[in-house]
């Protein structure tokens, strides 16, 4: 078996209000910054162990989906980091 380190990027879905990122932009426009579209997000690595690349990415994507995000408000972007012999 290899392990897998992969990155998760998390993001709200378009449309979906982000206060976080409202009151962020609020204060960069106070301070004058030209900056518009604030949105926050959640950045999640992790280590699985599977016998190769297409069952890792298959257990990666099942493990984010059912447990990381919520399929209803957010959005993600899966990245394999690195393959590590074990």
């Amino acid at each position: 078996m290899k392990k897998y380190i992969f990155e998760a990027l998390i993001t709200l879905k378009n449309g979906i209000l982000d206060p976080q990122g409202l009151a962020t932009q609020k204060v960069l426009k106070r301070m004058k910054y030209p900056i518009d579209n604030v949105r926050f997000g959640k950045l999640i690595t992790f280590e699985i162990q599977a016998k190769d690349n297409v069952e890792a990415e298959k257990l990666a994507n099942e493990i984010t989906y059912n447990s990381l995000i919520n399929p209803v408000l957010e959005n993600y972007e899966l990245k394999l980091l690195k393959e590590i012999e074990a």
